[in-house]
């Protein structure tokens, strides 16, 4: 007992003497009483609640670093500071190491803040990158340890001379994004170790520097997005670390010199969008992985190792994955001006098994393509489009069995199209147009079940369509005009969403029947043929047609009516009337002359007679109408959608008590209702008791991919779609679920789509300062929902889908596609979820993935439409391609932009260039060259 006694005594006694230990530790971890006061002041200044302020240890604090009993990193990123006092309270903080303040409003720097802060021995990061800093870089004196120095994307301007010369220990400087001017600086500290420097987006002009040798340590150097001129220095060869070289979009010139060969550790080099002419020199891929020389002038012959396997990774999806086995390599419209002697040497193209990914396309390439070709078996897209290439395709694409895009369009291709295609069963885009092909349409090629988009337009094809092509279950788009196709026009698949384009060929007799089923399609070109009859009344029950294409045939009769949104051109029709207007009441003449008495008289009584009758039948009428509306009303009830299930989303009041779902259900029964189509939706107008109206929106659930699973499911994803608040985002309030449907409610305040009011509209009423309102919206919108704890992305971002509530105020709609469209159900390729053409970010081709780089590039798209006032493709042409090609000649920006706005005055002007370059960011092939989105928020409002 007594041994249990002393057992007790001793843990008693050892607990005393822990608590009395670890207490006063506790308590001597607590910063300096001056550190805490300088923190506490700090936090007034700070609204955010995501900052915890409550524990008395600001050590505690989320965005504190203490090392011992010192404060020595503050990290206030995304807090929305605007106050500039909080810098001077910082570098108060004598213990400071690193201080990172990115991505706030900080407008300026204090006077005495760099004092303050060039005091701090021990100083090392320095982070202001993503506010609104403006005027010139400011001068750094002291920092005697600063090693990382970091101002990109803010509007710092002016030219960079002695202001960093005090830097004595500078690795790191990134002044990316701003609007400098002036030579690339080249007193960059006295650091000779300096190791990275981004430079990049700012409008530094002439050569690249031969100073910059005093910095030999450098890993990294981007100038890329500049005005530089001249070549590549010479003297670059004595950066031996060098690892990352990027002068993408600038104006250099001269020939890609051969010494980058002899770099060991370089392992990227871009220098697209520029004006290197010559030849590509060999063994440049002997130590590079990721290499850039699209848009250049180069010419000559691509040197044979070019395509050694090795090590070349070139990809616009996995930069930085470097997936050893495969390989990537892209020179698109390398030579707009001059052209290659010779393409390839056919031995070394057919030792690359491994790879993936082929795009040459925009050059002018000559021969025949290489048989060797057959042997790159892991091929999961070739494009030789717009080329020189000629000679029969070979029978050998057969097997490239992983293919998924072949592009090869815009040749001279002759001979009949191989029938070894058939087996290439992975393929979603065909794409042979504008060659010189002749035979028949293979039925196998009609036969593949991913098949989406198939163009054998522009060619010399004979015979018929191939019947097999209603096995086609996958196919969006057919393009088949300017051929010499004639007989019967089989049953297309329902599939067709974009269009069917039949023009240009040897059709005759009526336009089929057939054609009724196609309730999806959005074009119709049947233009230039011999069609004969009567316009058949189905093509106005085709609900998603937008554009109608009839002329240059024999039809007669006269032409149906369509809705408003569908475009009709049918001049050509000799025998073919317009359509009959609307009846108007002919207004009633009343004679003003006297009459006499007798003959008024008799006027009075023949009228009163008339009268008497009127009224007997007035009554007969109305008492019928009213039976005859009761009664079709009660058919209409028995015939609206049945209502499944019906749930209230918005905590609005007002909402609540004016959606009627019963009302809504009797408008979308209306046709006439119809406001608006997009891909997958049909708009309704629906006017609720309170006269309130809001839109519904019915998802055209015509594939599975919209069939989720249980009701309950689909409501638990609208619910939390429901509960996000912001003003540039379409917000359901409601729902409604029936046995085929599903109807949303949204708040009815639109004036239409973007798209109608840049390509529709005749009167030009978006100027700039509407067009960059719209831009800049749309950008807040998108980063809002990449923003949430689980991103939203877009499946179809277009301006067909941002809708304007007034010509400033835009609104991101389809928000739920996401959450409802399951792809791994789809019956049809992936290629239906992946967005609109020319929208459609380029790695989906192999990804099929969507992401939120992808939904940039598409923002970038539509930045570009708002610039150039050209729809995202035109004449068979993307916009991104057009614009990359355009920016890449001398002095070609001003003419990419749209003339009726940027010679207004000379400040739009300089807006529209500084857009068009955060544009370019957006489009770039690379999505890690993509910029985030709450980024781009920060260049627009950088670019007023």
């Amino acid at each position: 007992m007594s041994r249990y006694a002393h057992m007790a005594f001793s843990s008693s006694f050892f607990f005393i003497i822990f608590i009395s230990f670890i207490i006063p530790l506790a308590f001597s971890q607590l910063p300096p009483q001056n550190q805490i006061d300088i923190i506490k002041t700090i936090s007034k200044n700070i609204s955010s609640s995501s900052w915890n302020t409550t524990d008395q240890n600001p050590c505690s604090w989320k965005g504190v670093k203490c090392t011992g009993n010192s404060i020595t990193g503050i990290f206030l990123s995304k807090l929305g500071i605007s106050s500039t006092g909080i810098l001077t309270d910082l570098c108060k903080i004598d213990s400071l190491e690193s201080v990172d303040v990115s991505n706030n409003q900080i407008s300026g720097t204090p006077d005495g803040f760099l004092n303050d802060c060039g005091k701090l021995k021990g100083l090392k990061v320095l982070n202001i990158s993503m506010n609104r800093l403006t005027g010139p870089l400011p001068t750094f004196s002291g920092f005697p340890v600063l090693e990382s120095l970091v101002l990109s994307y803010n509007s710092l301007s002016g030219v960079i001379d002695f202001q960093l010369d005090g830097l004595v220990a500078l690795k790191n400087l990134d002044l990316s994004k701003n609007s400098f001017r002036g030579s690339v600086p080249t007193r960059l500290g006295k650091n000779p170790g300096l190791q990275q420097l981004q430079l990049s987006n700012n409008n530094f002009s002439g050569s690249i520097p031969v100073n910059l040798m005093n910095y030999t340590n450098l890993i990294l150097l981007d100038l890329s997005v500049n005005k530089l001129s001249g070549s590549i220095p010479t003297t670059l060869e004595n950066f031996a670390n060098l690892q990352t070289l990027i002068l993408s979009s600038n104006n250099l010139d001269g020939e890609i010199p051969q010494f980058l060969s002899r770099m060991p550790n370089l392992s990227r080099f871009s220098a697209n969008l520029n004006r290197f002419n010559g030849a590509i020199p060999p063994g440049l891929t002997q130590y590079l992985k990721i290499l850039d020389l699209s848009y250049n002038r180069l010419a000559g012959l691509i040197p044979v190792d070019l395509l050694s396997p090795p090590n070349l990774q070139f990809d616009e999806q996995s930069i930085g994955r470097g997936d050893p086995n495969k390989y990537f390599l892209k020179l698109a419209s390398t030579a707009p001006e001059q052209e290659f002697a010779q393409w390839v040497d056919p031995s070394s193209i057919g030792k690359l098994p491994d790879l993936t990914y082929l795009e040459l396309d925009g050059n002018k390439l000559t021969g025949n393509i290489p048989l060797e070709l057959e042997n790159c078996v892991k091929l999961t897209l070739l494009n030789l489009a717009s080329n020189l290439l000629q000679g029969p395709l070979p029978k050998g694409l057969g097997k490239l069995l992983q293919l998924v895009v072949l592009k090869l369009s815009g040749n001279k291709f002759t001979g009949e199209i191989p029938s070894e295609i058939s087996r290439l069963t992975s393929l979603s885009t065909i794409d042979l147009s504008s060659n010189s092909l002749t035979g028949n349409i293979p039925s196998g090629i009609t036969s593949l079940g991913r098949l989406s988009i198939l163009n054998l337009g522009g060619n010399y094809l004979n015979g018929s369509i191939p019947a097999s092509i209603n096995s086609s279950i996958s196919l969006l788009e057919l393009q088949l005009g300017r051929n010499m196709l004639g007989g019967d026009i089989p049953r297309m698949p329902r599939s067709l969403q974009i269009a069917l384009n039949l023009s240009n060929n040897h059709f005759s007799g009526p336009i089929p029947s057939t054609l009724s089923s196609l309730t999806s399609l959005e074009v119709l070109d049947l233009s230039n043929n011999q069609f004969t009859g009567e316009v058949p009344a189905f093509l106005v029950q085709l609900e998603s047609l937008t554009r109608l294409l009839l002329s240059n045939n024999n039809l007669s009769g006269t032409l149906p009516r369509f809705d408003t949104w569908t475009t009709v051109e049918s001049d050509g029709n000799n025998d073919l009337k317009a359509p009959t207007p609307n009846p108007s009441p002919s207004p009633t003449i009343v004679s003003r002359r006297k009459r006499s008495p007798a003959i008024l008289v008799t006027i009075v009584a023949v009228v009163g007679a008339v009268l008497a009758v009127v009224i007997v039948a007035v009554v007969l009428i109305v008492s019928r109408r009213f039976y005859r509306v009761d009664d079709e009303n009660q058919g209409l009830e028995e015939n609206l959608p049945q209502v499944i299930d019906g749930h209230l989303i918005t905590t609005d009041s007002i909402h609540k008590s004016s959606i009627d779902f019963t009302r809504a259900m009797e408008a979308v029964s209306y046709p006439l209702n119809v406001i608006m189509k997009s891909r997958f939706s049909t708009y309704y107008k629906a006017l609720m008791p309170s006269g309130m109206s809001y839109c519904v929106k019915k998802l055209n659930w015509s594939d599975k991919i919209f069939q989720l699973g249980s009701h309950e499911k689909f409501g638990q994803e609208l619910q939390i779609l429901g509960r996000l608040n912001n003003s540039r985002v379409m917000i359901p309030l409601a729902y409604v679920l029936t046995a085929d449907n599903a109807y949303l409610f949204y708040e009815h305040a639109h004036m239409g789509t973007l798209f109608d009011f840049l390509h529709k509209s005749s009167d030009h009423s978006l100027d700039w300062t509407c067009r960059y309102s719209i831009a800049l919206g749309v950008a807040q919108g998108l980063s809002f929902l990449h923003g949430c704890s689980d991103p939203i992305l877009l499946l179809d971002l277009s301006t067909k889908t941002i809708l304007l509530k007034s010509l400033t105020e835009p609104q991101i709609a389809d928000i739920e596609l996401c959450k409802v469209i399951d792809p791994s159900k789809s019956t049809g390729s992936l290629s239906t979820v992946a967005g609109s053409v020319g929208y459609i970010h380029p790695e989906y081709a192999y990804t099929m993935r969507v992401t939120t780089a992808g939904n940039v590039y598409s923002f970038g798209v539509v930045l570009l439409e708002l610039l150039t006032g050209k729809p995202a493709v035109s004449a068979g042409t993307e916009l991104a391609k057009w614009v990359s090609s355009k920016s890449a000649q001398e002095d070609a920006w001003e003419q990419i932009l749209d003339s009726s706005l940027s010679n207004t005055s000379v400040p739009v002007r300089s807006q529209m260039l500084s857009v068009l370059k955060i544009a370019q960011v957006c489009v770039s092939v690379s999505p890690e060259a993509r910029p985030k989105m709450k980024n781009v928020v920060r260049m627009l409002l950088n670019a007023r």
